[in-house]
């Protein structure tokens, strides 16, 4: 198993959602009704698909391996620049679900803020993602040794068979594309 491999195609995933959070916010601004339980598997796919199980295998798996044997540049590239932006989309989420629980109890305003920590959201994971797959993962490739890559690969096998077992793949793919029929059509 190749994990860059599989945490790149994993982010062609994460693109096609913001692309469905971004239309669903689309619908917000032009005056239609949130469609809370929308929101809820958009929120669920970005909770458990992309952090859980995607930003899982990054943080416990490569991000590891890089501060342990990249040295001060691999340790400052993950710990000041990685962690510090998927923290930051925690936030953006942890945001997001504050404002539509204030709009689902009459907060008009609050609209806006759904808007707004959604937009950001997809905003910070599109060049977040690009920074991954043009720096962050090359990097990786070209610096740690072969036998590290090999051992984050195995590791990763075993996370992805682990995952399997519960079908994330198979479920949150699926929810993605429920989403994008609704969204994208």
């Amino acid at each position: 198993m190749d994990s860059i491999k599989l945490m790149m195609e994993e982010h062609q995933y994460i693109l096609r959602m913001l692309t469905v959070v971004r239309k669903a916010c689309l619908l917000i601004m032009k005056g239609q009704a949130i469609d809370y339980n929308d929101f809820e598997q958009m929120i669920d796919f970005i909770r458990n698909y992309s952090d859980v199980h995607h930003h899982g295998k990054e943080e416990k798996l490569l991000f590891n391996e890089m501060v342990e044997h990249l040295g001060n540049l691999g340790s400052k590239m993950v710990n000041q620049g990685m962690l510090v932006e998927h923290d930051m989309g925690r936030l953006y989420i942890q945001e997001l679900v504050s404002s539509l629980e204030r709009t689902k109890q009459g907060d008009d305003e609050s609209r806006i803020d759904v808007i707004a920590n959604a937009i950001s959201y997809t905003h910070h994971m599109v060049r977040h993602i690009n920074k991954e797959d043009q720096v962050i993962y090359t990097f990786a490739m070209k610096q740690l040794p072969e036998e590290i890559l090999n051992k984050v690969n195995q590791d990763t096998l075993i996370f992805e068979n682990t995952a399997n077992e519960k079908g994330v793949q198979k479920r949150y793919i699926s929810l993605l594309e429920d989403l994008e029929k609704k969204y994208l059509n």
